[in-house]
This record gives C-alpha cells, sequence and structure tokens, in this order.
C-alpha cells in the first residue's frame, strides 16, 4: 500500500518514449529530492513494448516483461523503492487487444510488487488521442508505427478501455493511479512538450503529491544518459550486450538500464 513519508533510496522506472526524453528529470529530480546515493533501474526505450520486442529505426529491444530488468531487481540489497509503470498505450498501436495489454501491466505489477508496494500507475494521453482528428491520426501513425492499420476509432476504443483498466488494477492493489494532464501535451498528441518534461515527470515521480525539486540538469549528463546503452539490443542486425554494473554519475546517483 502506498505511504506518504516514506523516502527512496531506489528508482524503479518502466515506460518507452515520454521516459526516454524525460529520462535526465526523473535521474535529477530523485537526486535532489532523496539525495546524492539514490538509484535508479529502468526498462526504456522509444517504441518499448510491455511483452513483446519493438523496433525503432534500426534498433530492436526485447519486451519489458523479457529484459534482464527483474533479475537485477533480484541481485540487488534490498532497498526503499518508488516504481513508475508509465508509457503503456503503445501496445494499443501494435495492434494487441486490450486484455493482453492489461494482463502484461498485471504481470508487471506482481513482479514490481516482489521489490516495492509502493508503486504509480499512469494513464494514457486521453484528451489528446480523443480530439486526434483522422489526418492527424493517419500523419502520427505513419511515423511513428508506419506498421500499424488500426483506425482511429478502434485506437481511441482500445485507450478508453486500456484507460479505465489502469486505474481498477491501482485501485484493487492499492497502488497510486495518475491521469495524465491535458497541458503536458501540444500538437504532438502522444509526446510530452519538452517544456513540460520536468514539470510531469517530477510529479509523476512523486505519485501526484506536489511535485518534486527540479534539480539540477547539466546537459553532459543529460547526453550521457540518452546515449547510454542498455543491456540487450539488436541494432542495424547484430546482437549488442552491455554490462550493467551500475554508472555512477559525477553529480550522484546510480544508473542500470535495460
Amino acid at each position: 500500500m502506498w505511504q506518504y513519508g516514506i523516502v527512496p533510496d531506489r528508482v524503479v522506472a518502466l515506460g518507452a518514449s515520454n521516459l526516454t526524453r524525460g529520462f535526465q528529470t526523473v535521474v535529477s529530480a530523485s537526486r535532489a529530492a532523496w539525495g546524492p546515493g539514490v538509484e535508479v533501474v529502468s526498462a526504456l526505450g522509444h517504441g518499448r513494448s510491455y511483452g513483446t520486442q519493438s523496433f525503432f529505426l534500426a534498433r530492436r529491444l526485447p519486451g519489458i516483461l523479457q529484459s534482464g530488468i527483474w533479475e537485477r531487481l533480484e541481485q540487488l540489497p534490498r532497498r526503499t523503492t518508488r516504481g513508475l509503470i508509465t508509457d503503456v498505450g503503445n501496445d494499443i498501436l501494435y495492434g494487441f487487444p486490450v486484455w493482453q495489454v492489461l494482463a502484461w501491466v498485471e504481470e508487471t505489477v506482481e513482479r514490481l510488487r516482489r521489490t516495492t508496494e509502493d508503486i504509480v500507475v499512469t494513464g494514457l494521453p486521453i484528451a489528446g488521442i480523443r480530439r486526434l482528428s483522422p489526418t492527424k491520426y493517419l500523419a502520427v501513425r505513419s511515423i511513428l508505427v508506419p506498421r500499424c492499420r488500426l483506425p482511429l476509432a478502434t485506437v481511441r476504443e482500445r485507450a478508453e478501455l486500456v484507460e479505465a483498466g489502469l486505474s481498477a488494477i491501482a485501485r484493487t492493489r492499492g497502488l497510486i493511479f495518475l491521469p495524465l494532464r491535458e497541458e503536458w501535451y501540444g500538437f504532438d498528441p502522444v509526446h510530452m512538450k519538452p517544456a513540460q518534461w520536468g514539470p510531469a515527470w517530477r510529479e509523476i515521480l512523486a505519485g501526484g503529491s506536489g511535485a518534486l525539486p527540479a534539480g539540477e540538469s547539466p546537459w553532459r549528463e543529460g547526453v550521457r544518459l540518452y546515449l547510454m546503452r542498455p543491456e540487450r539490443r539488436r541494432f542495424l542486425g547484430r546482437e549488442q550486450f552491455t554490462s550493467q554494473d551500475g554508472v555512477v554519475l559525477p553529480r550522484g546517483g546510480k544508473v542500470w538500464l535495460y
């Protein structure tokens, strides 16, 4: 059950493009709020799926459930941990039915609960999806998920059902469900505006109970985190493995990426 006032020593952050873009904020805000010894263990990546491999340009990643993050969490010493389950919507555009998307999230919750009960589940950008025009949807779909052939009406319906399902999963398990704010998004209905990365991720990290302090976000650290390789990926047809021993950042914090 969520307990306010607990100071986490570790953050486990799961997500896709929005988390990838806002990852430096997650690291810097965690460090500012909870000290330079905080650990951030993450599985993320543009287009990341929770249950199957995903593609982005020349890169392929395993699903979050198939990644090495779970083995790592079992190996690490127990610490007070805050979990984030975000960016669930990609699997809708990949054509998976609502029941499958929610089943993957439920499995993710159960695995994460072996580490912590302090978990935030974010919703979908429902407001942007509702106001999406057919022309704009076709453009977004063609750029982000060119293999997708789902009509807009189907995407809207599944998004509403997944949103309701995420809320129900959080409610029945005593987790925090955090709807996404409409003002975090602009022309792009599914990716947060760069100006909102900081406010959005600080609020998500805080579980909706106010926003965490911004902290220092040096650009070199941001570039380093963005270019950091996950444990496993396939790039230009070649398998790549990067040992994850925990990268210690000069300003504090330690990061593992899967």
